[in-house]
């Protein structure tokens, strides 16, 4: 190394917001998706019992995945919510993948979340493009 300093370039307006709406609607989906877990309709038990969980393990799953995606929207912790809810997806990657589910349907659509979590976040925080600076 050289020693001069890095620096990150600050992301643009338009970065900043198409972050913010990708964020947004991220969020929306996870919470969605936690609700469903305390309502437990139909397709939602299926779904446990294929996956070989118990049903009543819904609530706790619900409550996980709500603290992670308001960590997520919240500006000053959205880093951790990100690394959290990462762990959270690489758990249902783990779980989709020991049930034989479909590869890219089923098994990798948490990766998919995780990459667009991740990408919305890279355009909206310049925290995160200091910690990983991509070069040209």
């Amino acid at each position: 190394m050289d020693g001069a300093p890095q620096t990150t370039a600050s992301p643009s307006k338009a970065s900043i917001w198409i972050g913010r709406i990708l964020s947004g609607l991220i969020v929306l989906f996870l919470l969605f998706d936690s609700v469903l877990k305390f309502m437990k309709p139909a397709p939602v038990v299926d779904t446990f019992a294929h996956l070989g969980l118990p049903i009543g393990l819904a609530y706790a799953l619900g409550i996980i995945l709500i603290v992670c995606s308001l960590l997520y929207a919240i500006p000053q912790t959205s880093i951790l919510g990100a690394i959290l809810l990462t762990g959270y997806l690489g758990g249902a990657v783990s779980t989709h993948l020991r049930v034989g589910d479909p590869l890219f349907s089923h098994v990798l659509f948490p990766t998919y979340m995780g990459a667009l979590l991740w990408l919305a976040i890279y355009l909206r925080d310049v925290r995160l493009r200091a910690l990983i600076p991509f070069r040209s």
